[in-house]
């Protein structure tokens, strides 16, 4: 019984760890590029696949277009840019997280003057001004491109979708992840990492060569170069041991080099601006075609499509149909003179290598190779100048440049999702910005004088990995206070890249409850003001939380007996007999690491301070100790036991004797043994001030959300009423055409199809008129009202389609139902298997049927075809199946039904008989059909039954009961009538 209940609870368990069927489990991933975003899902039965768009490419532009009643997405949005260009709004990824003093903020709008750009005076960020009512903040428009990136999914998966791991550059600072993250909470999307792209590259790059990954360190580098900008990243492959997993490959990111403007958009513009150029210099037109946002829109596009040709030819025409005024544009331009225009931006190819090499601190001879990705390495002047650059035999081109950074992140995904279980990969990203905290506190001079000195902790280093979580302790402090979460020492960036950069402030923090805390626990000791950090997967740091820790001594309780443990310990195992834990008590954190103190180097090379002032006035964040006397006790030494403390000397000078000492001992060794330190933490509020960009506030949120979704219900009603309005004009015109056919035609009297015609008529006029306009509820109440007119001459027309095969099938079904029930009753008395009930049930069956099917037939014939028909194609098939059921039941009885075995008299040649059985083959000795299972599923392509209980199988000698093979007997050589009977029965059908 003990067996069987752990058995039924096992297979509850796994039945309640299965996933529902109706329950979304797919995820997916977006590679967020400045031009293109690249989508990939992960479903069951669908591992890793790039979705395809409602254009069936494998790529969308990241284009949203906003129009007064409708919005357009990707491919779409392009071809309105090109006419419009004032509505289409694309290349969004310089504007996150940037103020409006930003000069990416500048550069957009000489690249794109169309828009009216305008500076948020809440956030200092910026806005389009869509309408003097209306405007949309670079998040929410980026929202709308996820949340169409969504719907693609979801239509490719057939599921719904919510996960997501969203692709962003690895230059990208806190604002700028944030603002991303924004964008996906705006669009209901759940973003389960942002993970840098040369990282998902990476990854992909590293699952499918994961055999040829060792405990050899094998570095490689990734260079990208996209539309918008050009990043290279070192990537060292390695397998280490886990304590959950063993041995698993894993990547770290060890250096990245980034170029924020070398890429080929700004070709591109060049392209346009030289066609732009050779246009007016034709001088086909008077006006100058810079000042056309249209021509140049068109101008633009012509250019992008002019560098892919010419990556791989010479030279090309470029040609443009009405480029203004009506004026068409053509002429020849040279793979020579894209270079020239571009000789700046080619020069400035390496520099994304040499920076990644220094944050990694390597040379490129430790490199093992260096791999092309993004679209714009394709352009053979930058390939040519990069191998240089490298200084490698060649470039390697053995990944897809277009989708690696999508497939790569959708494993992630895959791996991050509770639904799926993949093999591990262990990533370790890097921060490539450091971080530090700074903070000032109060001094005295050996004057008497006081002063403020500014104190810097670095909390993540340049190319420190991620996630990690940090502490810092401020020891100095008993009251309220003040610090501020910074960046680090930014050198390394250019002054152009500091500009772009934003503000190097990132947070004030405001401490408020220290004093309180330390009063509370006056008598305990202070252990610092805790504050703890995390970075998490998406490289966003978090201020978790800020506590207060004191440590105390408490007396340990009296040993208790084995008895009293062993029931306190039975109790435990069903929740209670222990008591709580303190409501302060701090329990260790396994994976933060403690911030090393570490003075500022005003506090090392500050003149005139003495070595004891430098002994006392320790760097803020280093523990104190206490001095031995303080508090009347000699800490260490009782820590100790005392082990070290002299004997006590007699009033003679003499030392006590051996047994003194012994009991001494044991008194201290006793009195250390029932103390125990406790530690004790209070929470410490924190005001938090963003000091770079500020988050939009939750209501903010909310109202973009609505925004958002207001626009998306409008383009689903959009939807459905133009789908209601198709179907109706299709269906007018498809009865209209159906009248004049003769299977129509023979249905339907003149009288019906005046009426059916005039209707159609009526309707048709009406969508002249009034239909194009009509809101979605008028238009499917007009389709309603005309299928129901239509709907009995429909009716008859399929009925006497169905009608030949229907009769068939039930032709057949009668013929293989007589021949059956012949075939019974020829079965020889001995062996008659089947009783005569059975057997009348059959043959009544039949002969209804047969009865039925006649009149039935005989009855339609009779009537016009223009009636109702009586010939029912759902009557014959409930004839069918009442046959087929009669007939299964029956065969399943014959297959199941063991032969009789007869007595055999003992003859001369016995003995010969039994040297027989053992030439006798199985296949004649065992003539039971085993059960077949109906209810087979398959999976996978393959069949797959339901479990069955094993046969019983007993160590007795004689026969067994279950319904295995009977054991070969002494007539296994002959085959019985039975068996023959049913071989005639499956011959016969």
């Amino acid at each position: 019984m003990r067996r069987e209940l752990s058995l039924w609870t096992f297979c509850c368990l796994v039945v309640a760890l299965l996933p529902s069927q109706t329950a979304s489990v797919a995820v997916m991933s977006v590679d967020l590029g400045s031009e293109w975003m690249k989508i990939a899902i992960v479903k069951p039965g669908v591992p890793m696949e790039i979705v395809l768009n409602k254009e069936s490419r494998r790529k969308t532009p990241v284009a949203v277009c906003l129009k007064e009643n409708e919005r357009l997405f990707g491919d779409g949005a392009l071809a309105v840019s090109v006419k419009n260009p004032k509505f289409v709004y694309r290349y969004l990824q310089n504007l996150l997280g940037k103020k409006g003093d930003n000069p990416q903020v500048a550069q957009y709008k000489k690249y794109f003057p169309e828009h009216q750009i305008e500076t948020d005076e809440k956030r200092g960020t910026i806005y389009f001004k869509y309408s003097e009512e209306i405007q949309y903040s670079p998040e929410e428009i980026l929202g709308m491109a996820l949340n169409y990136s969504r719907g693609l999914a979801q239509d490719f998966a057939e599921q719904p979708i919510k996960d997501a791991v969203i692709t962003v550059p690895a230059y990208f600072n806190q604002a700028e992840r944030r603002a991303v993250l924004n964008a996906a909470q705006m669009a209901g999307l759940k973003v389960l990492q942002l993970i840098n792209d040369n990282t998902a590259v990476a990854l992909n790059y590293g699952v499918f060569r994961r055999k040829d990954i060792n405990s050899t360190a094998q570095n490689v580098m990734f260079y990208d170069m996209g539309s918008g900008s050009t990043v290279a990243t070192i990537v060292t492959y390695q397998t280490v041991k886990t304590k959950d997993m063993g041995t698993q490959p894993q990547l770290q990111i060890r250096g990245v080099g980034f170029d924020r403007t070398l890429g080929g958009f700004e070709m591109e513009l060049r392209l346009r601006d030289y066609l732009a150029k050779l246009f007016n210099e034709q001088k086909k037109s008077k006006k100058d075609v810079r000042e056309n946002l249209r021509a140049m829109a068109k101008l633009l596009k012509e250019a992008q499509r002019l560098k892919t040709v010419l990556s791989a030819n010479a030279e090309h025409t470029a040609q443009v149909e009405g480029l203004m005024d009506d004026i068409d544009f053509k002429a020849k331009v040279t793979r020579t003179e894209f270079e020239t225009l571009c000789a700046d931006l080619f020069e400035r190819v390496p520099g994304p290598v040499q920076a990644a090499l220094g944050s990694a601190e390597m040379s490129m001879d430790e490199i093992e190779q260096v791999i092309l990705v993004g679209g714009s390495t394709r352009v053979p002047k930058v390939q040519e100048v990069l191998l240089k650059a490298v200084g490698k035999p060649e470039l390697g081109k053995n990944i897809n440049a277009d989708e690696a950074a999508a497939m790569g992140a959708v494993y992630q995904a895959a791996a991050l999702s509770k639904a799926f279980k993949v093999k591990p990969f262990l990533v370790r990203d890097a921060a490539v910005f450091p971080i530090q905290v700074e903070f000032s506190r109060e001094t005295e001079e050996e004057d008497g004088t006081k002063s403020l000195k500014h104190n810097k902790r670095i909390l993540f280093q340049r190319m420190a990995p991620y996630p990690q979580r940090k502490v810092i302790t401020f020891n100095r402090y008993t009251g309220d206070f003040v610090f501020y979460i910074n960046y680090g020492d930014l050198s390394f960036l250019g002054e152009q890249d500091l500009r772009v950069f934003g503000s190097q402030n990132l947070t004030t923090v405001k401490l408020s409850g220290v004093g309180e805390s330390f009063k509370k626990h006056a008598d305990a000791e202070s252990k610092g003001i805790k504050a703890h950090f995390n970075m998490d997967e998406s490289g966003v740091l978090l201020l978790d939380r800020v506590e207060s820790v004191f440590e105390t001594v408490v007396e340990e309780k009296e040993e208790e007996s084995t008895l009293t443990k062993l029931g306190n310990t039975i109790s435990s195992l069903f929740g209670g007999g222990s008591s709580e834990p303190a409501q302060n008590a701090t329990e260790p954190v396994q994976d933060e690491e403690e911030v090393p103190p570490e003075a500022s180097k005003d506090e090392q090379t500050e003149k005139g301070e003495s070595a004891s002032e430098k002994q006392d006035e320790k760097p803020e964040g280093e523990p104190e100790e206490k001095k031995a006397g303080e508090d009347g006790s000699d800490s260490k030494a009782e820590a100790q036991g005392e082990k070290e403390a002299k004997p006590e000397k007699t009033d003679d000078g003499g030392k006590t004797g051996d047994k003194e000492d012994k009991e001494d001992k044991e008194a201290s060794d006793k009195k250390a043994k029932s103390q125990k330190k406790s530690k004790i933490s209070e929470e410490i509020g924190v005001q938090l001030e963003v000091n770079d960009v500020p988050n939009p506030s939750p209501e903010d949120i909310d109202v973009s959300k609505k925004k958002l979704q207001d626009l998306t219900n409008r383009d689903l009603e959009k939807q459905e009423r133009e789908k209601a309005l198709n179907s109706l004009e299709a269906f007018i015109f498809e009865t209209q055409d159906k009248l004049y056919q003769e299977e129509y035609q023979a249905v339907v009297t003149e009288e019906e199809k005046e009426e059916i015609s005039g209707k159609l008529s009526e309707a048709s006029n009406w969508m002249d008129e009034e239909g194009y306009s009509a809101n979605t509820k008028e238009l499917k109440e007009k389709l309603s009202e005309l299928k129901k007119l239509c709907k009995s001459m429909f009716f008859r027309v399929e009925e006497r389609k169905k009608w030949p095969d229907r009769l068939a099938a039930l032709d057949s079904m009668l013929n293989h139902s007589t021949v059956f029930l012949k075939s019974m009753k020829l079965l020889p008395e001995d062996d008659q298997i089947f009783t005569e009930v059975e057997m009348k049930t059959l043959e009544k069956v039949i002969n209804e049927t047969m009865t039925w099917k006649n009149d039935t037939v005989a009855e339609q014939e009779k009537r016009s075809p223009t009636e109702k028909p009586v010939l029912l194609s759902k009557d014959i098939e409930s004839k069918i199946s009442l046959l087929e059921r009669e007939v299964n039941y029956l065969l399943n009885k014959a297959k199941f039904t063991k032969p009789k075995t007869k007595p055999k008299a003992k003859d001369k040649n016995s003995t010969n008989t039994e040297g027989s059985k053992g030439n006798s083959s199985s296949a004649d000795s065992e003539k039971v059909i085993p059960p077949k299972d109906e209810s087979t599923d398959k999976v996978d392509g393959e069949e797959v039954k339901p479990a069955q209980e094993p046969p019983t199988v007993e160590n007795t000698g004689g026969e067994s009961e279950s319904e295995s093979q009977p054991k070969p007997t002494d007539e296994s050589t002959e085959t019985s009538e039975n068996d023959k009977a049913e071989n005639h029965i499956g011959d016969e059908l």
